[in-house]
């Protein structure tokens, strides 16, 4: 579809949303010239779209009172967009939105028209997602569902939750108002009673979870994201210097996307930056990569590295376990 034909379904749905709205600031929306938007207003009028204005410090452009754009009126891009975004959902939240998903992509491609429907064929085989990292996400889907429903009907839920920093697990109160997937790992987002404040919980570590009778009102001014967004970059992050050796130079360029800095030297090696939420994290990346790669700094991930090293060591170093004897 081209630029004329997207701008002029925006307009109406600009329209369509707010009464009495000038010229500049139609124009600006659309990111066109006052003269091109008036050109606009003229081509809607000859295709019978009831577009009429008023005069005066109070007046605009609006829609006739009752007229609403038909339904599924997409560009082909913002149908592949949708598309994208649907598989991305079945992706992440597995069986909790399987079926949804699956329905509205039948839906979509059963009303769209030729031309939409081909930018999503096209869009789905050419625009790949792959590789997501969800942990146990089978193993999850109960806890998902029910807290899915907890937070949708506004129910508190009370939960044996094993923290890493504590040796047993706790009983937990809790008014669950998000679902979050954040690093690969999803969390529950609420206000906790034991603590009376709130709180995030990794869902793989609750060990057991009853939806309760009791219900809750989440505050109208909570936001999930923003919540998520600021806790995070609370949260003291390591930063991990490495050096990898020079025939390992390609084996860290391919994976970029880990360093947040990245400088070759002048005998061919490569230092690195790894940020990690962790000393075991980062640990464990870097053993992924073998002899090729040293820790530099700081100094407690180098000796974590080498103490891990020293066990496998001894672990392989004795015959193969009989598993009958494990």
């Amino acid at each position: 579809m081209t630029k004329p034909a997207s701008r002029l379904i925006m307009l109406i749905t600009l329209l369509q949303n707010r009464t009495n709205q000038k010229a500049a600031d139609l124009a600006a929306e659309l990111n066109v010239s006052v003269r091109t938007l008036h050109r606009y207003l003229a081509m809607l009028d000859e295709m019978g779209i009831p577009i009429y204005a008023e005069r005066g410090p109070f007046g605009g452009f609006s829609l006739v009172r009752g007229y609403k754009m038909p339904p599924l009126v997409f560009t082909p891009e913002e149908a592949a967009a949708v598309s994208l975004g649907t598989g991305l959902v079945e992706d992440l939240w597995g069986d909790l939105y399987l079926q949804p998903a699956h329905a509205a992509l039948a839906k979509l491609e059963n009303l769209l028209p030729e031309q939409q429907r081909q930018e999503v064929s096209w869009a789905r085989r050419a625009l790949v997602t792959t590789g997501l990292y969800h942990p146990g996400l089978d193993a999850l889907a109960a806890i998902l569902e029910s807290l899915r429903r907890a937070i949708r009907e506004s129910h508190q839920v009370q939960m044996r939750y094993q923290a890493a920093s504590r040796p047993d697990p706790e009983t937990r109160q809790l008014d669950p108002y998000a679902l979050a997937f954040h690093w690969g790992w999803w969390y529950v987002v609420g206000h906790c009673h034991t603590r009376q404040a709130l709180r995030t919980f990794r869902l793989d570590r609750i060990q057991e979870l009853t939806v309760l009778e009791q219900t809750f009102r989440a505050p109208d001014s909570f936001d999930a994201r923003a919540y998520m967004e600021e806790t995070t970059r609370g949260l003291p992050q390591l930063q991990a210097r490495l050096r990898f050796a020079p025939a390992a130079v390609q084996a860290a360029r391919s994976n970029r996307f880990n360093w947040s800095e990245f400088s070759e030297q002048a005998d061919g090696s490569l230092l690195v930056t790894l940020p990690a939420p962790d000393l075991n994290w980062a640990a464990s990346t870097i053993l992924a990569y073998g002899p090729v790669v040293e820790v530099l700094d700081p100094p407690e991930l180098r000796q974590l590295v080498q103490a891990w090293a020293r066990a496998l060591v001894e672990l392989y170093a004795g015959p193969i376990s009989d598993p009958q004897d494990l």
